[in-house]
């Protein structure tokens, strides 16, 4: 699928509203609008953690093979925006639109085992925090799991994908076992002490 933009901007918007993708107009504040801007939230995020790992001292092996995991989510994070601002329907204009599929959602749980069995059992919650980069996919998972909230609010009221919602859902843990895996494995994890603070 080709993607060409000549115009930055349209004027199209200065009213308050936006196309969908079969081409229906909506206000910007609709349920739809605000589940795909939340991805695409989750996505920036995980570019500013793909970041981190850019300007990191190599060496470690885990980050290139991290940085190759949050490149094909990235991919995957437009494919879901894709699907979610074109709503299921007749209408021919979306016929052939882009869904995600069930391969995505399997690859992504093939990925969270091969890395959590490299990992200690956890016997406390953990605090977002250790590495930088592993702070910024904390941050990642929690806006992921916005972006899950707003979907499933979407899909009480229209239907959606579900391989969409499993994808988000799977994505949310995705980023909190690869967090833990840059961690040092979940070495420098820092653990939640129960009223450690009182």
């Amino acid at each position: 699928m080709a993607v060409k933009l000549t115009r930055i901007y349209t004027r199209g918007g200065d009213a308050g509203q936006t196309s969908l993708g079969r081409g229906e107009r909506v206000d910007k504040h609709d349920i739809r609008v605000e589940a795909y801007g939340t991805v695409d939230e989750t996505n920036s995020v995980i570019g500013l953690a793909r970041s981190t790992i850019a300007h990191t001292i190599l060496g470690d092996p885990r980050l290139p093979e991290a940085d190759a995991m949050l490149g094909r989510i990235q991919n995957d994070l437009f494919d879901l925006g894709a699907d979610l601002c074109t709503p299921e329907g007749e209408s021919k204009r979306g016929e052939g639109a882009l869904r995600i599929v069930a391969s995505q959602v399997e690859r992504l749980e093939k990925e969270i085992d091969a890395m959590n069995a490299e990992l200690a059992p956890l016997n406390s919650f953990i605090l977002p925090g250790g590495s930088e980069v592993a702070a910024r996919l904390h941050l990642a998972r929690t806006v992921s799991r916005r972006a899950e909230r707003c979907m499933t609010r979407l899909a009480a009221e229209q239907a959606i994908n579900p391989e969409a919602i499993k994808y988000i859902n799977r994505l949310s843990d995705h980023l909190f076992v690869l967090a833990r895996r840059l961690n040092d494995n979940g070495a420098t994890d820092v653990l939640w002490v129960p009223g450690g603070a009182r």
